[in-house]
């Protein structure tokens, strides 16, 4: 890596925090310049916007979240198990995140209408997600490990809304409190999959 590849980095690291809490309109020039410890003539000799800074920075905190949320799950054996690690990941390891939160929840609210590109990096990163669930349903199907009549993408859609869902609650609430019950209710919906 180049030492502007190094620097590049570097800034993508430190405003992935700021953009994932405050969001897009949220963070301004001047805390990016703090974080970064670059003046704005700095920052922008690698991004030719604020823009294209928020979408590397998307990326690489969707990039944390993805390696969190999916330790282990090739190494767990099954189907409906992978589906339950991929549930207890996703509540457990947190703290590996970048800070703010799940990056792909705090985008599409804070850019559902007003910014396009990052819109689209959330929109991305759903699809993948949804897509890595599904295909573990798939090959549960095909191994006969999960029933027969389970459709891959209604199961990827409500393991996805009820810990989305789940932890805006326990966000605003402050609490685990409804990422418990999550966990809970997805246990026993995919524990109910099995064939």
């Amino acid at each position: 890596m180049t030492k502007g590849d190094l620097t590049k980095a570097r800034i993508v690291a430190r405003a992935a925090p700021i953009f994932n809490k405050r969001g897009f309109e949220g963070t301004s020039l001047s805390e990016l310049m703090t974080a970064t410890g670059l003046q704005k003539g700095g920052i922008y000799r690698h991004f030719k916007n604020k823009e294209e800074l928020a979408v590397a920075a998307f990326e690489h905190a969707w990039r944390c979240a993805r390696r969190e949320r999916w330790l282990g799950i090739d190494k767990t054996a099954g189907a409906v198990d992978q589906l339950k690690q991929f549930v207890a990941n996703f509540i457990e390891k947190r703290s590996g995140l970048v800070s703010g939160g799940c990056p792909i929840l705090n985008t599409a609210v804070d850019c559902d209408d007003g910014n396009p590109a990052l819109r689209d990096q959330a929109r991305k990163a759903l699809a993948l997600w949804t897509k890595r669930l599904r295909a573990i349903v798939k090959a549960g199907l095909a191994k006969g490990e999960i029933g027969k009549d389970a459709d891959a993408d209604h199961i990827a859609t409500v393991i996805v809304s009820t810990l989305e869902g789940a932890l805006m609650m326990a966000r605003l609430q402050r609490s685990d409190r409804p990422l418990q019950h999550a966990r809970e209710h997805l246990d026993e919906f995919l524990a109910s999959l099995a064939a």
